[in-house]
């Protein structure tokens, strides 16, 4: 829980106030003003484009650009305090009003007001100490100091944060600290860096329109950018739902309802196929012999053993308890019988390691198949050759088991 990380919290927001205390009044004159109301428009427009990492839970960590560096430099702690206060509180009566509030958000936004009042305040001081050494470097001297600026208040804000996430425990160990610390890209601070520097020099000549074009870029750029990250985001949730739907969960591979989708897309098309019936021969015995969980490693075992000798384009499906079925794709009916016949000499010769009554032992199973081959046109439809295949399995079941019972069809 946050609650747990309050007393730093109110630690860094009270350290900001007294920065303010103790800064320089700043001059409320047009100028300020100006710059003032667009910092607080652009940056609560920016706001819901963010890119916010919370795979910590707790605080929403802001990767995204950040405008107060600049802001900093150009009014000091307390006009960057009037500006985070502004800011902040808009967002947190948006996100009210919305209903999208994190449960603990007036600590969330204590601390936004007080880190970023806090560490850019310091950047602040350290421009001022720092700029007479930078400013003879031609060129680059000034991007130099803010990109430097950048790292530090970065580094600072990371270590608060360990710092919370290991009072609330979602940072245990010191692996954890530096893993999380590697996720702030190093594009992203200079994204940020380049921005900050831009306004603040736009900020110094009162080039308005400058500013306001900058902001209006950055806004377009990152609403594209965040627009195709939400399509992408729900094309992977998609996909992802997509597969559950068409997975078999024991086994991994696909399910019934993506046997009877491939059929419907593979039948017409004129394609030679092989249609592979397959099952485990006395499975019953291993299911009361043993119990269902071993039962399922044999099932899981014989899935993996079909499945490292298909190729790409083919299909493997659970199609029922212990049954699968296979659709072998651009082969001849020759290299369809020898592939299968391959897989039932892999299956007898392989063994499957269970734990049973507290030891290891090793099952040995056997398989039979039965094998249509046809090409998929006309009235002959994989349906049909599905219930060949299944009589071919049945002819290698009652004449002994652990056979290959193939056929060569045609056009019906």
């Amino acid at each position: 829980m946050l609650l747990r990380a309050r007393p730093i919290i109110l630690a860094v927001f009270f350290v900001s106030i007294a920065i303010v205390f103790v800064s320089k009044p700043v001059s409320f004159d047009r100028t300020y003003v100006i710059a003032l109301l667009f910092y607080w428009l652009f940056s609560s427009l920016y706001s819901h484009l963010r890119v916010v990492d919370k795979t910590k839970n707790n605080i929403p960590v802001d990767y995204g650009i950040n405008y107060s560096l600049s802001f900093a430099l150009f009014a000091g702690p307390l006009g960057l305090f009037i500006f985070e206060a502004l800011f902040r509180l808009t967002e947190h009566m948006t996100k009210k009003y919305l209903k999208t509030a994190e449960p603990d958000e007036w600590l969330h936004t204590l601390y936004n007001i007080g880190s970023f009042v806090t560490f850019n305040s310091l950047a602040f001081a350290l421009y001022d100490l720092l700029y007479p050494l930078f400013q003879p470097v031609p060129f680059i001297g000034f991007w130099l100091l803010i990109f430097l600026l950048v790292i530090i208040v970065s580094f600072l804000t990371d270590c608060c944060l360990i710092i919370i996430f290991y009072i609330t425990g979602d940072i245990r160990t010191q692996r954890e600290a530096l893993d999380f610390m590697k996720t702030r890209s190093w594009t992203d601070m200079g994204k940020t860096a380049l921005t900050n520097g831009l306004l603040f020099l736009f900020l110094q000549e009162q080039q308005w329109d400058m500013l306001l074009s900058l902001f209006l870029l950055n806004y377009f750029v990152s609403r594209s950018f965040f627009s195709k990250s939400q399509s992408i985001q729900h094309k992977l949730e998609r996909d992802h739902f997509e597969r559950m739907a068409y997975t078999d969960f024991l086994t991994g591979v696909h399910n019934r309802a993506y046997m009877d989708k491939t059929i419907t897309e593979l039948n017409g098309t004129g394609e030679w196929i092989g249609v592979v019936v397959a099952d485990i021969d006395n499975f019953k015995a291993i299911n009361d012999t043993y119990n269902h969980a071993v039962g399922d490693e044999v099932i899981r075992h014989f899935a993996l053993t079909l499945r490292r000798f298909l190729k790409e384009d083919d299909f493997l499906f659970r199609s029922g308890g212990e049954e699968f079925t296979m659709f072998l794709r651009h082969r001849t009916f020759e290299e369809s019988v020898r592939l299968v016949e391959e897989i039932r000499e892999a299956v007898r010769h392989s063994t499957v390691l269970i734990e049973y009554m507290a030891a290891k032992r090793p099952i040995a199973y056997t398989s039979s198949f039965g094998l249509y081959f046809f090409q998929a046109e006309g009235s002959m439809s994989i349906e049909k050759a599905y219930i060949y295949a299944d009589h071919l399995l049945l002819r290698s079941k009652e004449s002994g088991k652990n056979k290959v019972s193939a056929q060569c069809g045609g056009v019906a």
